[in-house]
């Protein structure tokens, strides 16, 4: 189970050495000042619908979602993606608790309130899935559509324990553990995948798993779920659970598809985005 994980996990990160490489093209990344928090955040495209994406696990601009901001059409969006606070290029540290999906949220929310952005739809992957779907239930009022994949809104101990299994970043393999490397340095992306995995332990203790099930009922926007069937990470009864207490939502399964399913499939992903959010 341990080696599916890691080379599924593999999958998930493998193309990051090369995003990194391209974050000294022509777009250029900027820096807004939210709370105490410096966040960084690119935004591409002029088109009329605003959409903010949120990246997963010690994720960041170019290691989460470089093909989306090639890949959609910057006539119809105009999209804006941020490194979470303490992620990416985001100052100071990152900070963990059990909470730190609710905090997300909120900065999130400030960051495009700052930005002039008064109302968009969310692309939310893994962590920034939680993130996304706690932000459209807090202000309804500023989000248009939802779309996440690779979320959960509580923790299943099988899920706990593959956690646990590859906390000790020294046995990822090489190809793993690089580009995270590149981006923190060895030492910080240590500490933050460790802090990473302790947090989850302790939520799970303090809540029994619950992340933000309570929530879902609020959420009245549009929303599109995306699957991959083969998701080491995510149970698929992530997706039932979510489909049935986020009314009116609609789910996209890719059979084959794991964690990544929008770096792997990464032209169909955004065709279907695309769809459902000018629809």
């Amino acid at each position: 189970m341990l080696l599916k994980i890691l080379n599924n996990a593999q999958i998930l990160r493998k193309p990051s050495r090369i995003l990194l490489s391209t974050a000294s093209h022509s777009l250029k990344e900027q820096t807004v000042n939210v709370g105490k928090y410096n966040i960084n955040f690119i935004k591409v495209g002029n088109g009329p619908h605003n959409i903010l994406c949120a990246p997963g696990a010690l994720g960041s601009i170019w290691t989460d979602f470089k093909h989306q901001i090639n890949g959609l059409d910057r006539s119809q969006f105009s999209v804006v993606v941020w490194d979470p606070p303490g992620y990416g290029k985001s100052t100071p540290e990152r900070e963990f608790s059990i909470d730190f999906y609710q905090k997300d949220a909120d900065i999130a929310y400030q960051l495009m309130k700052e930005l002039n952005i008064p109302r968009y739809s969310l692309l939310g992957w893994s962590d920034g899935g939680i993130t996304s779907m706690i932000l459209a239930a807090k202000y309804p009022d500023t989000v248009n559509k939802l779309v996440i994949w690779g979320a959960n809104s509580f923790i299943l101990p099988k899920e706990l324990d593959a956690y646990k299994k590859i906390k000790d970043v020294s046995t990822w393999s090489k190809q793993m553990r690089e580009p995270m490397i590149e981006l923190y340095g060895e030492e910080k992306f240590t500490k933050y995948w460790t802090k990473w995995v302790e947090t989850m332990e302790e939520l799970f203790r303090a809540k029994n798993g619950d992340v933000c099930s309570e929530l879902l009922k609020n959420i009245k926007t549009p929303t599109l779920i995306l699957h991959g069937e083969k998701d080491p990470l995510v149970d698929g009864v992530h997706v039932s659970h979510l489909h049935t207490h986020i009314t009116g939502s609609r789910i996209h399964l890719y059979p084959e598809g794991k964690h990544n399913i929008h770096i792997r499939y990464a032209e169909d992903f955004n065709k279907i985005v695309q769809e459902f959010l000018l629809k």
